[in-house]
């Protein structure tokens, strides 16, 4: 067979494939008009003769597809996040000793409520005690001859110079006996904060360094949440907002708490920001390192929700269509969010609107018509939106 008689057999067929697309392809008339190939029928303003006609020929069975409509509904998006937490104490010091040595005592128990300042631990401190010994009796040797020099100070025996010596020796001891006490001090290990001391990880007779843990201190009084929220809630974040937080561990303990912490970045790997919230423990319940399912609330974004079938496309982008004065108007939407029951869209929806939901392929701009269920409400025009 020669090229051209194969250029015109493909010309053949595809003109029937076309013919046939445009003749039993649901909206493939209005995606032609669309396109300007043709120019879309007009259509007669409704009267309530055409109606009347319609619905009868619809109950008599003429019509080939019933037209199902569903009311716009509304929903609301963005209003609550829920995301799990780390719990961790208000605060928690690892105790270590200022120096070396070895424990010669240990005067708490695993669990002990202590208070700041209270002593935990004692080290051996013999030197140190000789050392406060040695520095008190320099100071009182230099305080000695301070007064002596006085003495002959005021019958001119002493020189200014040997006054000054002998005062500077005196400030020089007391010095050096405060260094004494406060080494002395530091042999006992006492508590930098007031809470729980966790469990002791030595024992009386320990040789220990200023690298040690000896104890570990823990003030659950609060306990701080650590989680992370999706940076589209970044600017609606404020300290002092609420927040409910669920312990994994007790699903039936719910407790209240405020956002004490916002992060000044947002992580560039997970598009998180670290926010950090705080809640009251007055039973000492709660632990370090527990799971919490936390809960905030947003005034959150509202959006007209559709059926799912109702949202049909086009060249121009997504549309339904909308019953209005009983006829069929379409309206071109934005998709906002899909869910498994309805789509959230953007669109100039009013009051009391309907969609049509099933039938669409049979719907055209301005065509009458009376929606299944909903016949008597199909010419009653909608009120404007508030």
């Amino acid at each position: 067979m020669s090229w051209w008689k194969q250029a015109l057999l493909c010309f053949f067929i595809l003109a029937a494939a076309a013919g046939a697309w445009y003749q039993f392809f649901p909206g493939s008339r209005q995606m032609v008009a669309d396109l300007g190939l043709v120019q879309a029928p007009a259509e007669a303003a409704p009267t309530s003769e055409d109606r009347q006609g319609g619905m009868a020929r619809r109950r008599g069975g003429g019509m080939q597809a019933a037209i199902v409509s569903a009311p716009v509904a509304s929903a609301t998006i963005n209003d609550r996040f829920t995301a799990i937490g780390n719990g961790k104490a208000l605060h928690t010091v690892a105790v270590r000793p200022y120096t070396s040595g070895r424990l010669t005592e240990i005067l708490v128990e695993p669990g002990a409520e202590v208070e700041a300042g209270d002593a935990i631990a004692r080290m051996d401190s013999e030197s140190e005690r000789i050392a406060v010994d040695r520095a008190q009796i320099a100071l009182d040797d230099a305080r000695t001859t301070l007064e002596r020099v006085n003495a002959l100070r005021s019958s001119n025996t002493a020189t200014a110079v040997q006054q000054t010596e002998a005062e500077l020796a005196v400030r020089n001891a007391e010095l050096a006996l405060r260094e004494a006490t406060l080494a002395l001090e530091r042999r006992d290990i006492v508590a930098p904060i007031g809470g729980t001391v966790g469990i002791l990880p030595v024992s009386p007779g320990d040789y220990v360094t200023s690298s040690d843990e000896i104890a570990t201190i823990a003030d659950r009084s609060q306990i701080l949440v650590d989680f992370w929220v999706p940076e589209r809630f970044a600017r609606l974040l404020e300290v002092g907002m609420p927040l409910w937080a669920e312990s994994i561990a007790r699903s039936d303990e719910r407790y209240e708490g405020t956002v004490s912490a916002i992060d000044n970045e947002v992580d560039t790997a997970s598009r998180t920001l670290h926010v950090q919230g705080r809640i009251a423990n007055p039973a000492d319940t709660l632990r370090s390192g527990m799971a919490f399912r936390v809960t905030m609330r947003f005034p959150g974004e509202s959006y007209p929700a559709v059926d799912p079938l109702a949202v049909q496309w086009s060249t121009e982008g997504a549309y339904v269509w909308v019953v209005r004065e009983g006829a069929a108007r379409r309206l071109p939407v934005r998709i906002i969010q899909r869910n498994s029951d309805s789509i959230l869209v953007d669109g100039v929806f009013a009051d009391g609107d309907y969609v049509v939901v099933e039938g669409v392929h049979a719907v055209r701009e301005g065509q009458p018509i009376a929606v299944a269920g909903n016949e008597e409400g199909a010419g009653t025009p909608p009120a404007p939106r508030g």
